[in-house]
This record gives structure tokens, sequence and C-alpha cells, in this order.
């Protein structure tokens, strides 16, 4: 008898705790399924108001479920609610328009001022290459086949003529000049990605495609400037070049970050060094994307049509100087004033 009146005590004291408290749980959850579905301008300004009142009420019958050890199900469904509820009121929420404005205001300059000491390595790496590949050609003019595609090439070499290599920087949107230049973008995107995919095996491709890809830029600049071309060949490339091959050395940097993390992962294992590493380096990567599109963009229309060598200059400086402003100098700014 002691027995069965101890459990009809604690069924009548449960019954008697839902019948006080349910009607709360059920108008909470109710609310909380609808701006869910849709938004909060579902809700009246009432029902938005209460929604705190009523999530406090639910961790107060979770709370008191926990200390009674009520039924275990009822406790679930509490724990559940309170979890719902906690995520609405208090986690992130944001709007597409959001992220992306956060995008690009915030993460991905902070991922490219992370990366500087490996942008400014690929950028020296670059710098080297094309020299090398300049050298090269210069001391011997077979070098260029080595270095050059023929796909690339498009039929010009050391022994082409002036007139020749001109018409290509002047033509005006030739069919000949629009094929290579799609080419060149489209070798340039490969470039990027491979340097980026690659860079987990210690960073070593990557260095080795950034340096490649400087001797092919210096290979070509060599049978321009022999032929008193160079000039007139900077500035046709510098239109998309500026912002395409800063968007290589990004790529690189990301690819590197990753790689000498996983060789040199100090007090993290590889892998938690590689996954930190990763956060940055992907970020940066959307924005190379990017970069790309722009270059797409600026490689297809302005290259094509421009031909003044004074504006090419103008276009391809002024977009270096965009590019570095948007990375380093605006948040600098910013951060000294705020």
């Amino acid at each position: 008898m002691t027995l069965s009146a101890g459990a009809d005590a604690v069924r009548q004291s449960l019954a008697s705790f839902r019948q006080e408290r349910e009607g709360d749980w059920k108008a909470f959850e109710a609310l909380l399924a609808r701006v869910e579905k849709r938004a909060p301008r579902a809700l009246s300004e009432d029902e938005l108001l209460s929604l705190p009142l009523l999530y406090r009420s639910a961790l107060s019958s979770l709370s008191v479920a926990r200390a009674t050890s009520l039924d275990s199900a009822l406790i679930a469904y509490l724990e559940a609610l309170c979890l719902r509820g906690y995520f609405y009121l208090y986690g992130a929420r944001r709007s597409l328009r959001t992220r992306i404005g956060d995008f690009f205001l915030r993460d991905w300059p902070a991922a490219i001022r992370d990366l500087w000491r490996e942008v400014w390595v690929s950028v020296l790496l670059t710098v080297v290459g094309a020299i090398a590949g300049y050298w090269l050609v210069a001391s011997d003019k077979r070098w260029y086949d080595a270095i050059i595609a023929p796909s690339l090439a498009g039929g010009r070499n050391p022994d082409s003529s002036a007139e020749m290599l001109r018409s290509v920087l002047y033509g005006g949107g030739d069919h000949f000049l629009s094929g290579f230049a799609a080419y060149l973008f489209t070798h340039n995107t490969q470039v990027a990605i491979l340097a980026f995919a690659l860079g987990f095996a210690f960073a070593v491709p990557s260095v080795l495609l950034i340096l490649m890809n400087g001797c092919m830029l210096g290979a070509i600049f060599q049978i321009y400037a022999a032929k008193g071309l160079g000039f007139e060949l900077g500035g046709w490339l510098s239109i998309h070049g500026t912002t395409e091959l800063f968007a290589i050395a990004i790529a690189a940097a990301a690819g590197m970050r990753i790689g000498t993390s996983i060789a040199f992962p100090g007090e993290l294992t590889r892998m938690a060094a590689a996954a930190k590493a990763g956060r940055t380096a992907a970020t940066a990567m959307v924005g190379v994307a990017v970069m790309l599109l722009f270059a797409g963009l600026l490689e297809g229309i302005g290259r094509q049509t421009i031909t003044s060598d004074l504006v090419r200059y103008s276009v391809g400086g002024g977009m270096l100087a965009f590019w570095i402003c948007y990375f380093y100098l605006f948040r600098m700014v910013r951060h000294g004033n705020g």
C-alpha cells in the first residue's frame, strides 16, 4: 500500500506540473514553429515580446523536471524545446545579403592580410621566374620552345618579325587575338587552381608552378623586348594582368599556407593545423574566383578595345592600386581611425 501510495503521489505531482505549465510550452513551441518557417515579422509585437518570457518559463520547467526526476520523456521534450529557443533567440542569424557584405568588407580582406607573407613570397617567386625566363631566352632562343607551349605561343617565336608581334598587340579583337586571350585566361585560371590544390604537398608544387608561370611571362617579354616592343606588351598585358597575376599569387599563397602548416604544425596535429590553415585559404580562394572573373571581363572587353598604351597602363595600374588599397590600406586606415 505504501509503494502504491507513493506512485500515486508521483503521478499526481507530474499531472499537476504539466497542467500548470504545459500551456506555456505549447504556446512557445507554436511561436517558434511560426518564426522558423517564416520570419519574425510573422508575429505580432506582443508575441515577439512574449518569446523571451516563454523561453525563461521553459527553462524553469526544465530545471524543476530535472531536480525532481520527473518523467524522462518530459525532460527530453523540454530540453529540445529550450535548445530550439536558445538557437533562435541567441544564435547568429544573418541574411544572405549580410553574409555577402561581411565577406567583402571583412572576411576576404582579413584572409589576404593573414596571408601577407605567403603572398609576398609568391610575388617574389613570380619576379624571379620572369627574370630567369627572360635571361634564358636571351642567352639561347631555343629555351623559348622549352618554356612556352605551342598553343600559347600562337606561332610567335624569337624569329617573328616586329610587324607580326605588333599586329597582335594592336589587332583590335581579331580572331587570333581573341583566341589567344581566352587561352591565356584559361591557362592562368588553371595555374591558380593547381597552385592552391597542390599546396598540401608541403607547398613544393605551388612554388614550382609560380616559378614556371613567371618563366613563361619572362620568355614572352624577351621576344617582344628584343624587337623594341617591351613597353607595348606590358601595357597590353597590364589591363588584366595586374588582377590576374595578383589572383594567382594569392592562390599560391593559400596553397603554401596549407602546405607549410602540414610540414610545420607546431603544437597542433598535422590534421588540426591543416584544418586551421584551410579556413583562411578557402576564404582567400573564394576571393580569387572573384578576381579572376574581374580579370576575364577586363581581358575580354578592355584589352580588345583599348589600343592606347597610356590608357592600358592606367587601367592596369588603377586595378593594382585598387586591390592593394582594398586588401591592405583601407582596413589599416579604418582601424587607425576607429
